[in-house]
């Protein structure tokens, strides 16, 4: 029997071709007598420790499969890193890079799995037949109005021609009042004036009468809302969009006779009986006169363009005053007297 070289790990033999690359293992060894006493007093010594794993939940993961298969390769490569390095980093690198079992298994079930989330319906069609249809339906009138209420709006503001000629009266019913248009901003002639909207009453007071002189309303709405951060919806457009009604529905004589000619006039004056309810006038409003002061817009220094400034009045006819023509609250000089 040769001797066995511990440094070399294997037999002592000079000629390489003897030599076990794969598993080199050392010569039989006889025991000593001490040993033998050994083994006879504890029969379990010369065991190999058992290898304590994991708890079961965690067996047959990818990582516990992945980490014993590292393991096992570096107890395969340790014997060879000492005679053929090359073959022990092989076989580590082979272990590291091919997937075990358990991750081949987890992968061919995720691919499996369906995808619940892009296969689910959505918005109508995640609706019930019957309420697919009423759904349908509701956007089908939505759909109808819109389209109907553009047209009126655009037979509106459009030139007069064959359709509002004969269906005049249904468009001006759709549209009035709550969607009046009015271009008197843009093309053709923008609104190059200053409109002003004044009163006058005659009181009785003292056995006699007397006529008071003319207040202008619009100065005193324009003094509201100058150096005022937040003016009114009042203060800005109610006067002004009153007497643009009147004005419009009393054009010429043929529309006098309407119902919107007659509603703008009771407008006005209830207008006017409000606001001369802040005046103190000293006794009974019997009538008022209402009349409009137009003047153009003065040109800017630097322009040469002439205009005329002067003021032109429209005055309406003295109107007597009747309960219709007090709103709640407002007494009209009447001594213990208000509108109901």
């Amino acid at each position: 029997m040769e001797p066995y070289d511990e440094e070399r790990g294997r037999a002592g033999r000079g000629d390489a071709g003897d030599r076990n690359p794969a598993l080199p293992l050392p010569p039989p060894t006889t025991p000593s007598w001490a040993e033998a006493a050994r083994r006879d007093e504890d029969p379990g010594a010369d065991r190999a420790p058992e290898r304590v794993t994991e708890p079961a939940a965690r067996a047959g993961t990818p990582a516990d499969s992945v980490a014993d298969t590292l393991a096992g390769a570096d107890r395969l490569a340790g014997p060879l890193a000492a005679d053929r390095p090359e073959a022990a980093a092989d076989v580590e690198t082979q272990a590291r890079t091919e997937p075990t079992q358990a991750q081949t298994e987890k992968e061919a079930e995720t691919e499996a799995e369906p995808d619940v989330q892009s296969e689910a319906r959505t918005g109508m069609a995640a609706l019930s037949l019957p309420y697919q249809a009423a759904a349908a339906v509701a956007l089908a009138a939505i759909g109808f109005v819109a389209c109907l209420h553009l047209g009126m709006v655009f037979l509106h503001v459009a030139p007069s021609n064959t359709l509002t000629k004969q269906h005049g009266k249904a468009v001006d019913d759709w549209v009035l009042p709550e969607f009046e248009q009015n271009w008197k901003l843009f093309a053709p002639n923008p609104l190059q004036q200053n409109i002003a909207v004044q009163v006058r009453a005659e009181v009785e007071a003292d056995g006699g009468r007397r006529i008071t002189p003319w207040i202008d309303l619009s100065a005193e709405d324009g003094a509201a809302i100058r150096h005022n951060p937040l003016p009114s919806h009042v203060q800005q457009n109610e006067l002004r969009r009153a007497w643009d009604f009147y004005a419009n529905w009393h054009a010429d004589d043929s529309q006098k006779g309407g119902l919107r000619a007659r509603l703008s006039e009771r407008y006005i004056r209830r207008i006017a009986m409000m606001r001369l309810e802040n005046h103190q006038l000293g006794g009974r409003i019997e009538r008022i006169q209402v009349r409009s002061s137009t003047r153009g817009v003065a040109a800017p220094p630097w322009s040469d363009e002439k205009i005329d400034t002067r003021p032109y009045y429209r005055e309406l006819p003295w109107w007597t005053v009747t309960a219709a023509d007090l709103p709640g609250g407002v007494s009209g000089g009447r001594a213990g007297e208000a509108a109901r």
